[in-house]
């Protein structure tokens, strides 16, 4: 293995996909209405990305020093948890683009608004107690939570702010849309790892609903960001619908994958809710391009 290669692993580059495609959304909306900056899309993009970096990090880390993570894990390799890398390495790693995220926002508040850097020091504060301290957030049912807030609501509403300056329901409501879908993912990361997690004490969301009721929270989830889509697109006309039209085999076949996969199988679902929420966002934004 070479050197980079545990890095690799350890900064996950398939979780990346979510923490942009909500940024490119909240850009095609700003676009539409006018407003674009190609330095200060770069800038969140950055953010973005630095963050979702460091929140691997945090989570190798943390879960490493804390026993959460074992040979039993069923989920992608965690470097600090095989001996890959030290801990302390990965500790000074995490600090490190933490600080690089931290430039990126105050470069990207200093060119819009002040008012993002609230926003900023929340993220950073969140990827830090999402995983460690007292009370770590992805072990109180408060991960599908965190993810909707900061993966939804904040990287749309917070791109679009930056861009055009404001904020109003239509933009929080497409947010909505990337935040249940992105809670989709972190519902189905649950979902396999409910047996570790159960002799871990950690009390996240699928745990407390279980198996079956966990299954049942995915798949409405999916059915809510149809709904809330239908919703915030009907101004647009019959051309808003055309995401819904070109995902909807991938939906279907979501709902039916969540009822059979089982173990390291879920990884695969994992994945292609990943893709889900890339391909909607993606979709969505050309929609909201051309029209």
């Amino acid at each position: 293995m070479t050197k980079l290669k545990p890095w690799w692993l350890a900064i996950r580059p398939k979780t990346l996909p979510a923490s942009i495609s909500p940024i490119i959304l909240g850009t095609a909306l700003a676009y539409q209405i006018g407003f674009f900056d190609g330095l200060l899309f770069a800038l969140a993009l950055c953010c973005a990305l630095l963050l979702q970096i460091a929140v691997n990090l945090a989570n190798d880390y943390f879960d490493a020093r804390s026993g959460v993570d074992t040979e039993h894990r069923l989920g992608p390799v965690r470097v600090s948890q095989s001996g890959l890398v030290s801990p302390e390495i990965v500790k000074r790693a995490l600090i490190v683009v933490s600080l690089l995220a931290v430039a990126a926002g105050i470069a990207l508040s200093w060119l819009s608004s002040w008012w993002l850097l609230a926003f900023g020091v929340g993220a950073v504060v969140a990827v830090f107690i999402y995983s460690g301290g007292p009370w770590p957030l992805a072990s109180n049912a408060m991960g599908e939570i965190t993810v909707f807030f900061f993966f939804g609501w904040l990287a749309v509403g917070g791109t679009y702010f930056a861009l055009a300056g404001s904020i109003n329901m239509h933009v929080l409501g497409f947010g909505t849309v990337a935040g249940l879908l992105s809670a989709a993912i972190m519902l189905v990361n649950n979902i396999r790892d409910i047996p570790t997690d159960s002799v871990a004490g950690k009390h996240t969301l699928a745990v407390i609903l279980g198996d079956h009721r966990a299954r049942m929270a995915y798949r409405l989830l999916l059915v809510a960001a149809i709904l809330v889509h239908l919703v915030v697109s009907f101004p647009h006309g019959l051309i808003s619908v055309i995401p819904l039209v070109f995902m909807a085999p991938l939906f279907r076949r979501l709902a039916v994958d969540i009822n059979r996969l089982e173990g390291k199988q879920l990884n695969t679902l994992l994945a292609q809710t990943a893709k889900l929420e890339l391909f909607y966002c993606l979709l969505a934004s050309a929609v909201l391009v051309v029209i």
